[in-house]
């Protein structure tokens, strides 16, 4: 595919989400036009007023139900990239099927609009995750996990228990599933379609949002937990640390999709996006070297040297989209409280 013009025309589904919001703005300083995606108007207005600088280089489409028929249908017309990042949220399911099914048929809802009405979109970026890579899984110590891999244990803890699987779980079904259907869409296709597929899989995001939520309520759920481990005093949870997690900047995934979009060799790859191993201890201690006032249930270092067996090889990150400088936990920490002691404290997380 040949390189891409300096200025695309980007369609961002879920704007105004947690690694979106971040991802409109790259695009924007970049020079790009962004039409975002929301699923109310008064999302889209938080959204306008944020990016008023770039007039009408930075627009709002609301789509109420992303997993309804031909719901991006008419967005997808006149645009160059597709950046989908919106997916179906919860975690308060009562069936594995209002995990999954939602998932599937967003992801592949928006490639059926883009192959019927998108004629000049060149790449479709797909905001997967780790969880899709693998996550939860028993493992017999040290396991390199990479772009091949799949959490094909996932699917088969829900298709066993179904029903009475935890949420956890089912999420991380609906999104191997979701990008399993993707590229499986990709390939019975391709001799009919213009566009290629690339898909960016990051770990937890840590970092402060771009300021469009004043309250707890709003926080994205990995926020969330991160502001009641500092600060509501609940200490570490333990089944936190008995899971093998690894943290990633959210504005980290921002660049990696930026460069997902826009570089030709991204097409038809995936790309694990992590910056480094991660216990919740290590986030009470990162918080406590910047902030020695914050108290925790738990002293800091009380991780005790425990370690991560999971590991994520992001080698073709690194090599393909030129992903080699994370930001720290320690920094993603930093913003991440400085951001906190802006926010309303009336609600609760």
């Amino acid at each position: 595919m040949a390189s891409s013009p300096t200025s695309q025309r980007v369609l961002i589904t879920g704007a105004n989400g947690y690694i979106a919001a971040w991802l409109c703005r790259i695009h924007l300083e970049q020079g790009d036009s962004v039409l975002g995606t929301v699923r109310a108007a008064s999302k889209g207005k938080l959204l306008e007023e944020i990016f008023v600088q770039y007039g009408d280089r930075f627009k709002i489409a609301v789509v109420e139900d992303i997993t309804k028929p031909g719901a991006f249908d008419e967005v997808v017309k006149g645009v160059d990239i597709v950046q989908h990042t919106a997916s179906p949220t919860g975690f308060n399911w009562k069936t594995a099927e209002e995990a999954i099914g939602p998932a599937v048929r967003g992801t592949v809802g928006i490639l059926e609009s883009v192959k019927n009405f998108g004629t000049s979109v060149h790449r479709v970026v797909l905001l997967s995750s780790v969880v899709a890579v693998g996550l939860g899984q028993p493992t017999q110590g040290r396991t390199v996990l990479d772009e091949s891999s799949w959490n094909d244990w996932a699917v088969a803890e829900v298709e066993e228990k179904g029903d009475a699987s935890s949420p956890a779980i089912m999420y991380r079904a609906s999104k191997t599933l979701a990008e399993r259907a993707a590229w499986k869409f990709m390939d019975d296709n391709k001799a009919s379609i213009s566009f290629d597929l690339a898909a960016v899989n990051p770990a937890l995001n840590f970092g402060p949002p771009i300021p469009n939520v004043g309250s707890l309520d709003e926080l994205s759920r990995s926020l969330a937990f991160l502001y009641q481990t500092l600060l509501v005093n609940t200490g570490v949870p333990a089944t936190f640390d008995e899971t093998d997690l690894w943290f990633v900047d959210v504005r980290d995934v921002a660049q990696a999709l930026f460069f997902a979009a826009r570089n030709p060799r991204a097409g038809g790859e995936r790309f694990l996006i992590a910056a480094t191993p991660y216990l919740s201890q290590d986030a009470v201690d990162a918080a406590n070297e910047v902030d020695p006032t914050i108290k925790a249930t738990v002293s800091p270092g009380a991780a005790g040297g425990k370690t991560v067996d999971l590991q994520y090889d992001t080698s073709k990150a690194a090599r393909i989209l030129g992903m080699t400088d994370y930001r720290s936990l320690k920094v993603s920490i930093k913003d991440s409280l400085a951001f906190f002691k802006t926010l309303s404290v009336s609600a609760s997380v």
